[in-house]
């Protein structure tokens, strides 16, 4: 099993690349094709403490997604979050740095007294899986590597009062642009999506169809996403897109309509009902019922 190895601060992550000393203790843009990733720390799994952006550049052939191919190869961008497990081989054999593409990587105490540190958790591709890469074209790469060495700029020459907050704004506006792109990225992959969605009513249907819900509770959102082969966060993204519903509410749709018809084709206590559907404690499922329905479960009961 590989042992696992922390790197708390862009100093040691330059170190474990073998590269230089930062410039910023808390910023730094990376060449890629400046990394020497020793071989040595083959037998790792890392867990860096900070933010990483990564571009992989100059791919080779068509981008396959599910069972589409795609013509936006002139670069995928790839996201981090602090506390996430990377293995050596997801940046050796996956060629996350590659060519002349870049890393940004920044520490959660540059922003954390920011604006963007209050938000930064609502850009959810931080928690989307290798596989669920923003693919950029040409015109999408040139933006937002021009937004990069902006910061570069601003860390590399002389600091004062104006830098961090430039350097932020640029981070946000890096980020955005991303969620833009992201937003294109669903749209062209209509038809993918619809079978995504296809299958995932199939599913959660089958779920609440069956002696699941009350043999195994309430489904997680995680479950879905381990059944369709996806992160969470891309599969809430991509429901949202298309149904105008993120997972949970999904979940929360079908659990209702559930306890709608056992309500109006049973006499069963509301207690029982609570307990079949998954729920542990029935005053959870009262007051979940209320919150999507308006009423209560005993009042719908009595007005229907």
């Amino acid at each position: 099993m590989k042992e696992f190895k922390n790197i708390h601060s862009i100093a040691q992550g330059h170190s474990l690349l073998n590269l230089g000393k930062p410039k910023h203790p808390l910023i730094s843009v990376i060449n890629n094709c400046e990394v020497c990733f020793p071989a040595n720390l083959s037998n790792f799994r890392f867990v860096f403490d900070f933010y990483m952006i990564t571009l992989k550049s100059s791919l080779q052939g068509s981008l396959h997604y599910g069972r589409n191919s795609y013509d936006y190869e002139d670069g995928t961008v790839l996201f981090t979050a602090p506390g996430q497990v990377i293995t050596s081989g997801d940046i050796e054999n996956k060629n996350v740095l590659e060519n002349d593409g870049w890393t940004l990587v920044f520490h959660p105490d540059l922003i954390r007294k920011s604006s963007l540190g209050q938000v930064i958790d609502q850009y959810h591709f931080f928690s989307y899986n290798v596989m669920e890469g923003l693919h950029v074209s040409e015109t999408e790469r040139k933006t937002i590597t021009d937004i990069v060495k902006i910061i570069k700029q601003e860390y590399s020459q002389n600091i004062d009062s104006h830098t961090q907050k430039l350097i932020i704004s640029n981070i946000h506006l890096l980020l955005d642009y991303c969620t833009r792109y992201f937003d294109r990225q669903f749209y062209t992959r209509t038809n993918l999506n619809k079978d995504i969605v296809s299958r995932f009513e199939h599913l959660i249907k089958d779920y609440f169809n069956s002696p699941k819900n009350s043999e195994l509770g309430i489904p997680k959102v995680e479950y879905f996403g381990r059944e369709l082969n996806l992160s969470s966060h891309y599969l809430s993204d991509l429901l949202k897109k298309e149904t105008g519903k993120n997972t949970l509410e999904q979940i929360h749709y079908y659990l209702i309509e559930k306890a709608k018809m056992n309500l109006l084709n049973s006499s069963d206590s509301i207690s029982q009902i609570a307990y079949e559907l998954g729920f542990e404690y029935p005053q959870h499922f009262s007051k979940l019922f209320k919150l999507k329905s308006g009423l209560s479960p005993t009042e719908f009961r009595n007005m229907n």
